[in-house]
């Protein structure tokens, strides 16, 4: 994870150079509000790679000695399909045309958002993909 961390803290290292020098020559203030909002987010992001990066051994990838027979074997959990994101999807879209048409359409919208979002939750504890 050395090289992500570097590479993203790379990139905020840059937005923190350049807001001010942005902010000089622009005189905007949502602009820089943006730069400094996308440098945080870059920091957060670094912070995470770099906590997580101490937690996993060396992998492969890391070292220059590695080869790629060591990176073989289980990698990890990946979800398999799920129809669940796109169905609380629709129901944030439902939910935001009840703020614009209705509160009767919102309350409508949250009600099978409920659903939804449990649906997604406890997806992996009953049926095909259970365990």
């Amino acid at each position: 994870m050395k090289a992500e961390y570097w590479t993203v803290m790379a990139c905020g290292i840059f937005f923190f150079l350049i807001t001010p020098v942005y902010w000089l020559l622009s005189n905007d203030w949502t602009g820089t509000t943006a730069l400094v909002m996308t440098f945080l987010l870059c920091g957060l992001l670094g912070f995470y790679l770099y906590v997580v990066a101490k937690q996993i051994p060396d992998r492969p990838e890391d070292r220059s000695d590695g080869e790629i027979a060591e990176g073989a074997g289980e990698q990890g959990f990946f979800p398999p399909y799920s129809w669940w994101p796109l169905f609380c999807a629709m129901t944030l879209g439902t939910m935001v045309l009840g703020v614009v048409i209705g509160w009767w359409l919102f309350i409508i919208g949250a009600t099978f958002g409920v659903v939804t979002l449990c649906g997604w939750i406890f997806e992996y504890y009953r049926g095909v993909h259970a365990h």
